[in-house]
């Protein structure tokens, strides 16, 4: 039997506000949305919002969730991600990646955890490819990746402008991209390629130059790290001025910001205000990547393990701190990332999407409840997951 949940006198954000209303439930899918539903007697679950904000699930379109790192040596290999960070950090949705090492690092490896996560209830789809070019593959080419293996959408994070990269050249990246694209139009996929950006003074130079010589549309590249500093970051805002969209990362430390990166809330403003448009904005964790501070010679000074709660924490600081207007923040971490990715049951609240929700405190600014694929994760901030082995 479906299960069916009602959730009533809920402010919903879609993430745009449409004030108070029930929300209902049925599976693994919103039902309805509309004022005074009710369930017969003894049929579901009612769960009585009392005006709490309901929001979207997050989507996180960077995560590492096979684990990362190691530029340190073995010992500074990161750790896989524990589905229960997400859920009680509301974030519903992960698209896992690879990064520098794709050699003690794998696909196989990559894949089996993107199954074992979206069989626990967390939505999990994955790149082909890491770091590096030529990319590496499952089965042995992009097209073929994303064309036949249901959960790939995209290629990434392939990298440039970062001393760790392969240097791929404009045509490089032009055939990696046109092999993406075509492969995304004949399966219904985003094909996107999610774009690592270092430090290095091409910052998107490379992007630029593979858009004027082809006519791969500009939103076929989706870079990240565009917080790093702020001569990235406006370069950022004409990637997006001219149809892009670019992401900014939450996962930082103390060491990187007083190095010149921005906090994504403090970037999520000044693109704003730089005008950048509001819908080619998003968020992603990096959780369980390697967060690097390397100083000018390339010698690595320290190493932190990012974290999937700083997506929910610079959304909340966006909004507090910064002033940002509060559906502006929230689609920079839902509709936003769902629509660069192609997901398109995710990333809102309306009938016929997934049924991922949070409900929040909206005096405290803190997660209550956390609804995954229709099923509670996280209720009175208490986890309901159980694990194989926990």
């Amino acid at each position: 039997m479906s299960q069916i949940t009602l959730i009533k006198n809920a402010h919903v954000f879609a993430p745009r506000d449409f004030g108070i209303c029930d929300v209902l439930v049925a599976g693994d899918r919103i039902a309805k949305i509309d004022h005074n539903l009710a369930l017969p007697e003894n049929i579901g679950q009612v769960v009585d919002a009392d005006g709490a904000w309901l929001l979207p699930g997050l989507v996180d379109s960077l995560v590492h969730i096979s684990g990362g790192g190691g530029e340190g040596g073995f010992a500074s290999r990161t750790p896989e991600l524990d589905p229960r960070e997400a859920f009680a950090s509301g974030v519903t949705t992960v698209i896992g990646v690879l990064g520098t090492d794709a050699t003690t690092r794998t696909l196989n490896e990559l894949y089996g955890k993107a199954r074992a996560l979206d069989a626990q209830g967390l939505s999990c789809y994955m790149h082909s490819g890491s770091y590096q070019f030529p990319v590496n593959t499952l089965t042995g080419s992009v097209r073929t990746d994303i064309m036949l293996v249901d959960n790939i959408i995209g290629v990434g994070e392939l990298a440039i402008s970062d001393h760790r990269s392969s240097h791929p050249s404009t045509a490089e990246l032009l055939r990696v991209a046109s092999d993406a694209r075509v492969a995304g139009l004949l399966s219904g996929k985003s094909g996107v390629i999610s774009i690592h950006v270092g430090g290095c003074d091409g910052r998107l130079q490379p992007l630029f130059d593979a858009v004027s010589n082809s006519d791969i549309p500009i939103s076929q590249f989706y870079p990240t790290h565009i917080n790093r500093n702020e001569n990235l970051l406006q370069h950022g805002v004409e990637f997006a001025q001219a149809g892009g969209f670019i992401d900014f990362t939450t996962s930082t430390t103390p060491e990187i910001l007083a190095s010149g990166e921005l906090r994504a809330s403090r970037a999520l403003r000044v693109a704003l205000e730089s005008g950048a448009p509001e819908d080619r904005l998003t968020f992603s964790s990096d959780a369980q990547g390697s967060m690097t501070n390397f100083c000018d010679n390339g010698t690595l000074q320290d190493i932190e393990v990012g974290s999937v709660g700083s997506l929910f924490d610079e959304f909340r600081r966006a909004v507090q701190a910064e002033g940002v207007d509060f559906v502006r923040a929230l689609q920079a971490v839902t509709s936003n990332p769902a629509r660069v990715l192609g997901l398109r049951r995710k990333g809102g609240i309306g009938e016929g999407l997934d049924a991922d929700l949070s409900l929040v405190d909206p005096e405290s600014f803190t997660i209550r409840h956390v609804m995954a694929k229709g099923r509670w994760q996280y209720f009175d901030s208490q986890l309901q997951f159980r694990g194989a082995f926990a």
